[in-house]
């Protein structure tokens, strides 16, 4: 499994995606993950970025909603409770362990 994180220079919810990934990822096995510094549209469309930050795996936006747009603008994570600027660590264990399924 790759992981890639897509963000805007100076993103500041970037921080707390690294710290949730982090966090996700412990004790599992080790897993590559790729940061990118996106710095304009064209970037965003070729890369899959739907706001800053964003996480691929394998590729593929676990947390884009069909049909969304490219966009540097900053990302909102929902869940049932709150709005965050990263998805949550539960949030991130469960979109890992269905890719591993």
């Amino acid at each position: 499994m790759k992981l890639t994180i897509l963000a805007v220079p100076d993103c500041p919810n970037a921080p707390l995606l690294r710290q949730r990934i982090t966090h996700a990822l412990a004790g599992q096995p080790a897993t590559e993950i790729t940061w990118h510094e996106v710095t304009n549209q064209e970037q965003a469309e070729r890369l899959g970025m739907h706001g800053s930050p964003t996480l691929l795996i394998d590729g593929v936006d676990p947390f884009a909603a069909p049909g969304q747009p490219t966009s540097l603008s900053c990302r909102l994570y929902r869940d049932q409770r709150t709005a965050s600027g990263a998805p949550s660590t539960d949030q991130l264990r469960g979109v890992l362990q269905a890719q591993r399924e």
